[in-house]
């Protein structure tokens, strides 16, 4: 006699099929994003190092493992420009830095010279002159937002879309946010900018107008 299978409840199938769905992307305004810089200590080593990583993630648009990898021949603090060498997929490109993220960048590689991990250090050490593991930020991220009463999902991804975000809305050309991103081509890029920045359908449903009652 062979035997059956139990079947599956449909509780528990849906309620599978909810865990494995894919989380929405989170985009910050800049008034958080600010305020989630803010949350770092402008005295202690840490917070002046994550300070320069927060800025990195987000007004770079590097992904958390980019922004890990860097070392100190990667960046160039007088021409503005951040080198990823190893981006997804083992591409490289070059994007650039604005003057506030230098100045923070520039503060956290004046006090890590201080500690002397070393030149082959990554820029992002530890105080230790040790590498950080990712999960260190995405413990770190959430924590800083719970204490700048951001009321939103905060991590190192959502920092990249927002840098996408913000991109797209200063009507930056799709092949420039291209370019910045590491993307393979414009396809991907104008699917990414669909789902974290759809300024097309937000543009056309604002511009409606109807006759109030």
């Amino acid at each position: 006699m062979t035997a059956t299978k139990p079947k599956r409840s449909s509780s528990t199938s849906a309620s599978s099929a909810w865990g494995s769905r894919r989380r929405p992307p989170e985009v910050l305004s800049e008034a958080e994003a600010i305020v989630l810089l803010k949350a770092c200590s402008t005295r202690a080593p840490t917070g002046v190092r994550n300070r320069a990583l927060i800025a990195v993630l987000w007004r770079c648009g590097l992904r958390i493992s980019e922004a890990l990898a860097l070392e100190l021949r990667d960046v160039d603090l007088q021409a503005g420009t951040v080198r990823v060498r190893h981006g997804k997929g083992d591409r490289s490109r070059t994007v650039g830095l604005d003057e506030q993220t230098t100045a923070m960048l520039a503060r956290w590689i004046d006090r890590r010279r201080k500690l002397g991990p070393g030149a082959r250090a990554p820029i992002f050490c530890t105080l230790q002159g040790g590498r950080i593991d990712s999960s260190y930020v995405r413990r770190m991220l959430p924590r800083l937002a719970a204490k700048a009463g951001i009321d939103r999902r905060v991590h190192a991804h959502g920092l990249r879309h927002t840098y996408a975000a913000e991109l797209a809305r200063e009507g930056t050309a799709i092949n420039v946010i291209r370019d910045a991103l590491g993307h393979t081509s414009l396809a991907v890029t104008d699917r990414y900018l669909r789902d974290v920045a759809p300024t097309h359908v937000i543009d056309t449903m604002r511009a409606r107008r109807w006759e109030s009652a």
